[in-house]
């Protein structure tokens, strides 16, 4: 068959424990950020799973099934701010948006933790986890539907509701954040600003 390409697998780490999540930050080739679910964010180095851990919430977070550490991202001048961002459930399980701060490449500082937006789930399963900045510098948060099954709640289709949608911020404006202008449901009536789709 033509047109098909031969691709072959290839072990890059070992050792990692529920891994769901794989960013690089910004700029750098040596390094890449792989998140596991039970709390930690860890570093892969010149092909090598390091010992010490970026960062460490385990504490912080409940973890299983749909639920932990669900995901990360990198600000894009992460190279001077050393501002980063994680979604996860903690112990009741509800979704937090929070932003930590690195002291350098390899290390983040845990203390410096600040919830910029919570979410409560109604059910433990369908809790989205994925962030990634836009080309505009905008933070994009993906919330799954809040659980169940079938969406009984119907999150996705409610406007007034964070669950089933992708949001949009501003994390360079406001406290904690600001919601962009160019947002599509900021001036419907009844419907949260900050979603993006």
């Amino acid at each position: 068959m033509s047109g098909i390409p031969s691709l072959t697998a290839r072990l890059v780490a070992s050792g990692l424990r529920n891994p769901l999540d794989l960013q690089a930050a910004p700029g750098d080739s040596e390094r890449l950020y792989v998140v596991e679910q039970g709390g930690r964010i860890r570093i892969i180095r010149g092909g090598q799973l390091q010992s010490t851990p970026f960062l460490d919430v385990s504490l912080r977070i409940a973890s299983g099934g749909e639920r932990g550490l669900l995901g990360l991202a990198f600000h894009p001048q992460f190279a001077t701010n050393r501002r980063f961002f994680v979604n996860y459930t903690n112990p009741r399980g509800d979704t937090h948006i929070a932003e930590f701060r690195a002291s350098s490449a390899d290390a983040a500082e845990a203390a410096s933790e600040r919830v910029i937006l919570t979410q409560s789930q109604p059910f433990a399963n369908h809790n989205g986890g994925g962030l990634a900045f836009d080309m505009t510098g905008r933070l994009l948060i993906a919330l799954g539907d809040g659980g169940s099954g079938g969406d009984p709640l119907g999150n996705g289709q409610n406007l007034d509701t964070f669950l089933g949608k992708v949001l949009r911020i501003d994390v360079d404006a406001g406290t904690p954040y600001a919601v962009p202008a160019d947002n599509p449901f900021g001036s419907t009536a009844g419907a949260t600003p900050e979603i993006w789709a």
